[in-house]
């Protein structure tokens, strides 16, 4: 007689197997780690040096404005020796036909500090839209 179960008794352990699987991912990780870096080295631009040698522009000659604080009354505008009440009406000439408006500014070690800032906030208000102070 036939039982009333239609399947057929097996006995065994069953379980998928995972090696093919992570075997597959790992090659795909190390394709990747290879791969990454040859793409982004394509990425990256150069320039021949003939081509970049040829569209080199000459450089432009910059007309910088120097301020040398000599006290805290007397300043030195371009080598000439101008009060510091009058810095203003002597740098708005100046300043008005250099392009880029630069200002180097010294200082002398015995000039006090609000001497100082008002001469940067007298540049500026002549100006100025780069105001460099330089050290000795």
């Amino acid at each position: 007689m036939r039982k009333n179960n239609s399947r057929p008794e097996t006995s065994g352990h069953h379980e998928v197997n995972m090696t093919p699987l992570i075997d597959v991912s790992l090659v795909l990780v190390v394709i990747l780690l290879l791969a990454t870096p040859l793409a982004f080295e394509s990425a990256i631009a150069v320039k021949r040096t003939e081509m970049s040698g040829k569209k080199a522009k000459e450089p432009k000659q910059v007309e910088v404005v120097e301020i040398d604080i000599v006290s805290d009354d007397v300043v030195f505008v371009n080598r000439t020796e101008v009060a510091r009440e009058d810095l203003v009406s002597a740098l708005s000439p100046l300043l008005g036909r250099s392009l880029p408006q630069q200002v180097v500014v010294t200082c002398a070690d015995d000039v006090s500090h609000g001497a100082f800032v008002n001469v940067l906030d007298l540049t500026k208000l002549s100006g100025a839209t780069t105001i460099a102070i330089m050290g000795e």
